[in-house]
């Protein structure tokens, strides 16, 4: 299981995020980190249906996490 300092880091930087999806409708909800490293998230409102959510995903909310969370290898959407 991970560590309750690594979820933190993660909500933290979600949190960053989290003014840029809301200001096109959307938003992220973190809903668990494996023991591999693969945070899963949520994506909400406008996120969950546009066509560009898997570029926000992997260019946008994985890109910041893997560079400021050690320990994160892959983040991947849940429905």
């Amino acid at each position: 299981m991970a560590s309750e300092e690594m979820r933190a880091q993660v909500e933290e930087v979600l949190d960053k995020l989290r003014p840029f999806l809301l200001r096109d409708g959307g938003d992220v909800e973190f809903v668990d980190i494996d023991d591999e490293g693969v945070v899963k998230v949520r994506l909400l409102g406008a996120c969950g249906s546009c066509p560009s959510s898997t570029i926000t995903l992997k260019a946008g909310i994985e890109r910041a996490l893997l560079e400021e969370v050690p320990g994160v290898k892959e983040i991947e959407q849940v429905f």
